[in-house]
């Protein structure tokens, strides 16, 4: 065969220029989506010894003075033993520990769950092989664990007390346990205590974060009817009556409008509306009791968050109407409301709530313990008799995120499968 007839090659022409990458948008340019990023894993190591110094646990990835891991964490590190001779077994385990105790009545739950366990050499299974003076280890935290029969999302560390008779203590508390055996120098005495074992100890934080699947909406526009805000698909209305006292006046209808998901990031502001609707004397008289721009628990008319925590070891019903269980309930955030607009029958305010910034730990749910929030809309008279509006109570259960909201790649709320974050699930209307 003649080569003469084969083709040639073709070459590329060289491009006299390649534009080049820049992170940030140039002036011409617009950015249309930005994927999710995971945050940088810290580069610290959390070091604790024994009490004979003679065993060094190191965990990575951790900054403060306590190791701390959200959901589904990765627990890792070295066990460093300095004297291997005798050892015949290394083991590390995670232990969950839930306790709950009512005070004057007796009942107490106190229940500790093996959350992640693992041999790291034992004389038995290696023989002659000699103890290595480090081994390392990789855990995985489990996101749930079973309480009588039962599966239950993995609790955060958590602690809160009721003072009074009665009351009541609720603690969750998460540690790792490093046992290294040693042959005994000596037989056992008669209590077969080993003192050549060495133990180490350590506390730990677990602080699973969760965020909304939505954005919070846009703020609604008041309506061109003159009766208030025009409602759309993103925000939920509830309406409720303040009752009239006198025959002159007539009741006071309520509109309060909230984002529809009830599913808030506790480090931002909650938006909300709110319209009330009378004649123009109830209206008026109505003023003194009515919303004002300041926060303040003197202010009859609030919006506040309220945290309600539950305890009850014993989950038990007196007769049909009675509950052993026992509560404390804490405001954890405020309104402050500022005029929106108004007419001869109506007037209407906008405003956010704050969440109190010491609020870390978010509602859950674990045996007898149950942390759960609400949006509380009241009306309370100072003299509640001689005032001329009936005492209103509204409650709307939501549930509190640790972060906010934030799209994947493609502009989607959705999260990823390998994030570290989750969703919580949408609350009910009986919480």
């Amino acid at each position: 065969m003649s080569t003469a007839s084969l083709p040639s090659y073709y070459l590329a022409p060289t491009l006299p220029s390649i534009p080049a990458y820049s992170e940030e948008p140039q002036e011409h340019e617009q950015r249309l989506a930005l994927a999710n990023r995971f945050r940088p894993r810290s580069s610290g190591t959390f070091v604790k010894h024994s009490k004979n110094g003679d065993v060094k646990l190191t965990l990575n990835g951790q900054e403060g003075q306590i190791p701390a891991y959200g959901s589904g964490g990765i627990i890792d590190g070295a066990i460093d033993i300095a004297k291997t001779d005798g050892v015949t077994n290394v083991e590390i385990k995670v232990e969950g520990h839930l306790q709950l105790k009512e005070i004057a009545e007796g009942g107490t739950v106190d229940k500790k769950v093996s959350l992640a366990r693992a041999v790291l050499w034992s004389k038995e299974q290696m023989g002659d092989t000699p103890c290595p003076n480090t081994s390392s280890f990789h855990l995985s935290l489990p996101t749930t664990f079973d309480f009588e029969n039962e599966p239950c999302n993995l609790p955060p560390t958590y602690s809160v007390k009721l003072s009074g008779l009665p009351g009541f203590t609720a603690r969750i508390e998460y540690s790792i346990y490093v046992t290294v055996h040693k042959a005994p120098l000596v037989k056992a005495n008669f209590f077969s205590i080993n003192v050549g074992t060495s133990t180490l100890t350590t506390p730990f934080v677990y602080y699973p974060r969760t965020r909304p699947a939505m954005p919070t909406p846009l703020p609604l526009i008041l309506s061109r009817k003159g009766n208030g805000f025009e409602s759309t698909s993103q925000w939920q209305l509830y309406e409720s009556v303040i009752s009239s006292r006198r025959a002159s006046l007539q009741d006071i209808k309520t509109r309060l409008y909230t984002p529809a998901s009830r599913i808030f990031c506790a480090s931002q502001s909650i938006p909300f509306h709110l319209t009330l609707e009378s004649s123009a004397l109830s209206l008026a008289s109505f003023l003194p009791f009515g919303p004002s721009g300041q926060s303040s628990a003197k202010k009859p008319t609030r919006l506040q968050i309220m945290r309600q925590v539950t305890v009850d070891v014993r989950n038990e019903m007196i007769g049909t109407q009675t509950r052993t269980d026992m509560w404390r309930v804490d405001s954890i955030g405020e309104a402050a409301f500022r005029h929106a607009g108004d007419g001869p029958t109506w007037i209407s305010f906008s405003g956010e709530i704050t969440v109190d910034p010491s609020i870390k730990v978010m509602g859950f749910k674990a045996g007898g313990l149950t942390v759960k929030d609400c949006i509380l809309f009241s009306m309370t008279p100072p003299e509640a008799q001689k005032a001329p509006f009936i005492e209103l109570r509204q409650v709307i259960p939501i549930r509190l995120t640790t972060d906010p909201f934030s799209a994947d790649g493609t502009g989607i709320g959705g999260l990823r499968s390998d994030s570290e974050y989750s969703v919580p699930s949408s609350p009910g209307s009986r919480e």
